[in-house]
């Protein structure tokens, strides 16, 4: 599974022609599609220029964010993970040189 899956605890990889078949109208032209995850409701896709978050919020899940982070504008990241029989787990992304994470992720949360 990668470690990304393995720090965020439940996140299962996603076929990389699923993601295309869903969400190809994110992608430019000569973008290709990586690797993919699926944690909970949300999906995090590593593209060969950026990473697109996609957000599922809402009860029903009616209401979505799609966020488009290029590489080169992410400063750094932090994962914080729980103990064995906890699952929370949260992604930190800091955006160029911003002094606070511009992106967090808690598993419990979504």
């Amino acid at each position: 599974m990668g470690l990304f899956s393995n720090l965020m605890g439940n996140a299962s990889t996603v076929n990389n022609d699923d993601l295309t078949k869903n969400f190809e109208q994110l992608f430019i032209h000569d973008e290709k599609i990586e690797l993919g995850f699926k944690l909970f409701r949300d999906t995090f896709i590593f593209t060969n220029k950026r990473l697109v978050i996609v957000d599922v919020q809402g009860l029903t899940g009616s209401k979505t964010e799609y966020l488009s982070v290029a590489y080169k504008s992410i400063s750094r990241f932090s994962v914080e993970t729980a103990g064995t029989f906890d699952l929370e787990a949260e992604l930190k992304i800091w955006i160029s040189s911003e002094a606070v994470p511009s992106i967090r992720k808690n598993s419990i949360n979504l």
